[in-house]
């Protein structure tokens, strides 16, 4: 609130003694997160990711958006997002160019090895085709020989790598060809365009396509593929941000925030047993 400079003084000092608290407040929010922006969380996100983040007239929208605005609002922090591609949040965060990541980072051990993870949710992935192809694939063994798109960077890569290693080529059949795109739609478009055979991505991601391009394609795969656990990703020596922002998710489940943002985007929250089965070594 602004008090122009006409008022009596005695409101004129009310004024200044409220910004005094308000900064002090601030301040002490910045001292117990250490946060890179006093009194602000600076997040990094992918925003070519729907229905997770996204960007609708100019705005973010989507999951992550609304799940960090509720975590901020209970740290006391101004929410702040930097829409960054995928395969650059981590060399963000590390960079300092942001206090948590926020993008359904999943959880794995390659991960856990440069940064910390508060899990919030759980997902998988699923296998897109068009819907006029003749292909069927159900399962990544099912996809040797065939052109894949993909986000650059996603978690699977390394696990589809290794179905063409240790599955395509023994048996020979041509390896996996995969190809990785900047955002989740321009591995869509390769399909719509036929610059491949096939994409794999997260399951509501692939569901949401399937529901904007009227049909054009179809999901063939038949149950969710790479169970997997997501977190927010936060630099290892944070630890009182990241022990601020866990605090804040049990305050959000207490107050029923939490479960209903989760209901809201059919999303599940991931069990202890799913975060170490996700940093379990291959």
């Amino acid at each position: 609130m602004v008090i122009k400079q006409k008022f009596a003084p005695i409101l004129a000092g009310i004024g200044l003694a409220m910004a005094a608290g308000l900064f002090v407040q601030q301040s002490q929010a910045a001292t117990d997160y250490n946060t890179i922006e006093p009194g602000t969380l600076t997040i990094g996100s992918d925003m070519t990711y729907p229905p997770y983040i996204y960007l609708e007239n100019g705005q973010p929208v989507g999951f992550e958006i609304e799940f960090m605005n509720a975590v901020a609002k209970h740290m006391g922090l101004e929410p702040e997002f930097v829409d960054t591609r995928f395969a650059q949040l981590i060399v963000g965060l590390r960079s300092n160019r942001f206090d948590v990541i926020a993008s359904l980072l999943y959880i794995t051990p390659e991960r856990a090895d440069v940064i910390d993870y508060v899990p919030h949710t759980q997902t998988g992935s699923s296998i897109l085709v068009a819907s006029d192809s003749a292909a069927e694939p159900k399962r990544p063994e099912d996809l040797c020989g065939m052109r894949v798109s993909s986000i650059q960077g996603a978690s699977w890569i390394p696990k589809l790598t290794k179905v063409s290693e240790e599955h395509c080529l023994p048996n020979d059949q041509q390896a996996i060809d995969i190809r990785e795109f900047s955002t989740a739609p321009e591995a869509t478009q390769a399909v719509l365009a036929n610059g491949v055979d096939a994409q794999f991505a997260d399951a509501a991601v692939a569901k949401l396509a399937v529901e904007k391009t009227g049909d054009a394609l179809k999901i063939t795969s038949e149950s969710l593929i790479y169970p997997i656990a997501v977190g927010l990703g936060i630099s290892k020596n944070q630890q009182a941000l990241k022990e601020g922002i866990e605090t804040a998710i049990e305050e959000m489940k207490r107050t029923g925030e939490y479960q209903d943002i989760l209901d809201k985007y059919n999303l599940s929250k991931p069990n202890p047993q799913d975060v170490e089965a996700a940093l379990a070594d291959n």
